[in-house]
């Protein structure tokens, strides 16, 4: 089953008076279950494209879908909505707030959501101690260390049963080991819950732990490949 699908995907900024077309008809179907890595250079186009999918931009041209509804001309309400219902997202530098707690900054998706603060609290936990942490959940960010930070992002993901993780460079901040960590995670996440994995990477030692590759130069799809089932 398609859970993302582009048609024609297009993405210009202006800079001044010059256009620059970051994302260049992308056509590009991802289905239920897959752990895929785009990749390319700095200017490639894969963190547009990562926005684009996230819900987080609108493009220039083109159509866009999830789950077969074409959200390409939603509104901004609409795209939260679709964010916070379908979509977990995985940042770089983990963007957790300092003032809140491990278990709140779980549960704060949760809440947003519209459930009660005791539900939300209690999955919040449930989660952290799926990812390792249930030790850590009343220490705050400056409490822990990068790679149990982005353990707590990564649960922070999960909190509203998203079908799709988009994880953005997410061990970009952190040591080969404790990245290799995140991404044992992220596999078990994958394999076990079926959980739809998009990574957008620069790292060729990550992109080859996914199962399909999506390689982006100038915009454009230059090579999409299956590595492993």
């Amino acid at each position: 089953m398609v859970v993302l699908e582009t048609k024609n995907l297009k993405k210009m900024y202006k800079m001044g008076e010059t256009e620059v077309w970051a994302l260049k008809s992308v056509n590009l179907q991802i289905s239920h279950g897959e752990f895929v890595a785009i990749t390319g250079s700095s200017g490639s186009g894969k963190s547009t494209l990562m926005h684009l999918l996230g819900c987080l931009d609108t493009p220039t041209e083109g159509e866009y879908f999830i789950d077969n509804k074409n959200v390409t001309h939603m509104t901004r309400n609409e795209l939260a909505h679709i964010r916070n219902q379908k979509i977990g997202f995985v940042f770089q530098k983990f963007h957790l707030l300092p003032d809140l707690t491990a278990t709140d900054n779980v549960a704060l998706p949760r809440l947003y959501a519209g459930y009660s603060e005791t539900e939300s609290r209690e999955l919040a936990k449930k989660l952290l101690i799926s990812v390792g942490l249930g030790d850590r959940a009343d220490h705050y960010p400056y409490q822990l260390s990068g790679g149990q930070q982005q353990r707590v992002a990564v649960a922070r993901a999960l909190i509203n049963n998203p079908s799709i993780i988009l994880a953005d460079e997410p061990t970009g901040n952190l040591d080969t080991e404790t990245g290799n960590s995140i991404m044992d995670l992220l596999k078990n996440l994958n394999t076990n819950q079926k959980v739809t994995i998009i990574i957008v990477t620069h790292e060729p030692d990550i992109a080859a732990q996914t199962k399909r590759i999506v390689e982006l130069i100038d915009g454009k799809i230059v090579s999409d490949r299956k590595i492993r089932d």
